[in-house]
């Protein structure tokens, strides 16, 4: 029996983000094309004959938010029917962290915007979007239970407060500041600078910190134990 098929592929990102005054964050651009025109959507499109999904998912980015991400990580295939009005349409997403302050974002091409949304306060989305990044939100809180990700999310150096506010922010819940401190300190993973936080809006000037980034990726490839 012969088999018939009509079905197009396409990617899209899901690209989170840290700010500290509001939390995670995740980025968004506003269609100028049909269906959805006008509404919020992540950031993607159709898979170009003869490209890989990874420079399909990277160019999407550059073009429609002017973002270049280094490395994205597979998230999950969505494909049931009626997703898409246009017609069967199958997207591989991925999801990737950054730190925003790192990007000037440039809205081109099909996106007539681009903005970073807190992930508790995302407008109406295109397509199953919402759901893609409820996916994406429940790997990340999963990830963080068993490697330190703040790596990709903060500053190059940075006050303990903020890797701890980051964790809190994650799991959505308070954290044993004092055991999380005590973890931290035995995987080696931070370097203590001489210097301290120049801006604090209460207390003492806080210690900075830095990424260990051998000894992270060093024990990220052996797997580590990182439950918190």
């Amino acid at each position: 029996m012969p088999i018939v098929q009509n079905i197009r592929l396409t990617v899209d990102a899901v690209v989170f983000g840290y700010i500290p005054r509001e939390g995670i964050v995740v980025l968004l651009i506003k269609r100028t094309i049909d269906p959805y025109l006008h509404s919020w959507a992540l950031p993607g499109g159709f898979v170009l004959d003869g490209e890989s999904l990874e420079t399909a998912v990277t160019r999407e980015l550059l073009t429609e938010a002017g973002v270049h991400i280094n490395y994205l990580e597979q998230l999950y295939t969505f494909g049931l029917p009626g997703r898409d009005p246009r017609g069967r349409v199958v997207s591989v997403a991925y999801f990737g962290l950054v730190n925003p302050t790192n990007f000037k974002l440039a809205a081109s091409s099909d996106a007539e915007d681009a903005s970073w949304f807190n992930i508790k306060d995302l407008p109406s989305l295109a397509f199953d979007h919402a759901t893609i990044i409820d996916v994406a939100v429940q790997r990340l809180r999963n990830k963080i239970r068993y490697e330190p990700i703040g790596f990709e999310l903060l500053d190059q150096k940075f006050p303990i407060a903020d890797l701890e506010k980051l964790y809190e922010t994650l799991l959505d819940r308070p954290i044993d500041r004092r055991n999380f401190q005590k973890k931290i300190n035995h995987l080696g993973i931070l370097i203590a600078h001489n210097e301290k936080q120049k801006q604090v809006s209460q207390g003492r000037p806080a210690k900075l910190f830095s990424f260990n980034e051998e000894q992270y990726f060093k024990l990220k490839k052996e797997g580590m134990a990182f439950e918190i």
